[in-house]
């Protein structure tokens, strides 16, 4: 996303950096860069304005409920504290901030109730990033900095994603894990979310604007598996566990509204990641 924001606009972008290579590739496609950790900010290393910031930092798998806290909620309030003198400001969630629901084919809607659906990637995840939303919303109200909170689904692309690392298992010949029964997402391609960027920033408000951020279509888990199998020519084993990643279908009728219909369908965006995989050598 920087690099393909970097062509057109002047990016920063800010991270721990522990991967030395990623910061010289993204210095190398015109984003300036510095070393910032979340969970204790240091913001003297940066510009004191930004026109828009987009946060999409967020601590996703660990065990410390402190830690997921001060990293997804302090740290939100720290980064919209320094920076509220900007134009907009797009917090991006997470469908786990919806709590679990018996039916796997149910669209989780802006308005659903919220709460622990206990992701198993992740045990401090869901409610750290509740707590963020609701920081963002405070400082949105008190900052008076328009603000836009979506809620990611299943993004991917040429860097990653679970798509793309079930594509890696695919080409090594390794089974795919999923969960012994139907899930349900949103995949959306990486062209999508880059293009989503500027039209979210154009949807904030006071008090923040909430939305889903997904695909058009809703897939099955193993049905976009076995599409990439198809592309790839490989057969796919899938290995069932009964604790995985649970269905995450949305509504998308809030984000249409907004900013229109993803481009890529899930057909296109599934070759599309075999293709610039495949190129990049990732």
């Amino acid at each position: 996303m920087a690099v393909d924001l970097a062509r057109e606009n002047q990016v920063w972008g800010i991270a721990r950096f522990a991967n030395g290579a990623n910061r010289q590739r993204l210095e190398l496609a015109n984003v300036s860069t510095a070393s910032v950790d979340l969970a204790d900010p240091d913001w003297q290393v940066l510009p004191e304005h930004f026109d828009y910031v987009l946060h999409f930092a967020a601590d996703i798998t660990g065990a410390d409920f402190d830690q997921a806290l001060r990293v997804n909620a302090e740290g939100t309030g720290a980064l919209m504290s320094q920076y509220r003198r900007a134009k907009a400001i797009l917090i991006v969630s997470s469908s786990v901030v919806y709590d679990l629901h018996s039916d796997p084919k149910h669209k989780f809607t802006e308005t659903d109730a919220l709460g622990d659906s206990k992701p198993l990637f992740g045990p401090t995840y869901s409610v750290s990033k509740i707590a963020e939303e609701a920081v963002a919303r405070t400082l949105c109200r008190t900052l008076k900095v328009p603000t836009v909170i979506a809620r990611m689904n299943l993004s991917y692309g040429v860097n990653g994603g679970l798509p793309a690392y079930q594509l890696d298992a695919i080409l090594r010949g390794d089974a795919v894990t999923i969960a012994d029964h139907e899930t349900f997402h949103n995949p959306i391609f990486q062209d999508d979310v880059v293009r989503s960027v500027p039209l979210l920033l154009e949807a904030a408000t006071i008090p923040a604007t909430i939305t889903n951020w997904g695909g058009n279509e809703t897939v099955s888990m193993r049905s976009y598996c076995e599409e990439l199998g198809r592309i790839v020519n490989r057969e796919v084993r899938f290995e069932p566990l009964s604790r995985f990643m649970r269905s995450r279908a949305i509504d998308t009728t809030v984000q249409h509204a907004l900013i229109g219909p993803c481009a890529v369908d899930w057909l296109d965006g599934m070759r599309l990641l075999v293709e610039r995989r495949n190129q990049s050598g990732a």
